[in-house]
């Protein structure tokens, strides 16, 4: 696909067919994360992949919003491996994890998979369930796999403030 393609046909995905993903697509998705930007080219990004029965219950206990997807991206990155900034107010893990999710989310509908980027759930017990090290920060869960029949975006997707809205040129 076009990139202007992938990016007006994605969507957060709330329902998910029982298909699994092929490796190869899986490998795919995770290789865009593996290639996205860090400050510093510091890479403490880490990315878990949840599949097995076990963990995937794991993920139903922190969040509802699983939608049935077979697979689950846990983004987390290592605390002890940002660069902070001038200031010292601010640190590289959150942005750096975003944009590797970022990635991985675009790749997923490159792939023709379907993905969320899911919020709600607190992030150290998510830690403390998937038994992760201390050193690691928990910044989000990804579902991924295949739309359900049926399954699309939110009527308001295509609702979008105009760019006079939300760009100023100084």
């Amino acid at each position: 696909m076009e990139f202007k393609e992938v990016i007006r046909k994605r969507y957060s995905c709330k329902k998910y067919s029982d298909r699994a993903v092929e490796p190869e697509k899986l490998a795919n998705v995770l290789e865009a994360g593996r290639l996205a930007p860090t400050a510093k080219n510091l890479q403490e990004q880490h990315i878990y992949v949840v599949q097995s029965a076990d963990a995937l219950a794991g993920i139903d206990s922190l969040t509802p919003c699983r939608y049935g997807a077979p697979v689950v991206l846990v983004v987390a990155f290592d605390k002890n491996n940002v660069f902070t900034y001038p200031g010292g107010k601010r640190d590289s893990g959150v942005e750096d994890a975003s944009i590797v999710a970022t990635h991985m989310i675009l790749a997923a509908a490159d792939e023709g998979l379907g993905s969320c980027w899911i919020n709600f759930f607190d992030p150290d017990k998510a830690a403390e369930t998937l038994g992760l090290p201390e050193n690691e920060e928990v910044l989000m869960l990804m579902d991924l796999g295949y739309a359900a029949e049926g399954a699309g975006p939110l009527p308001n997707h295509d609702s979008r403030k105009p760019l006079a809205e939300t760009v100023s040129y100084l």
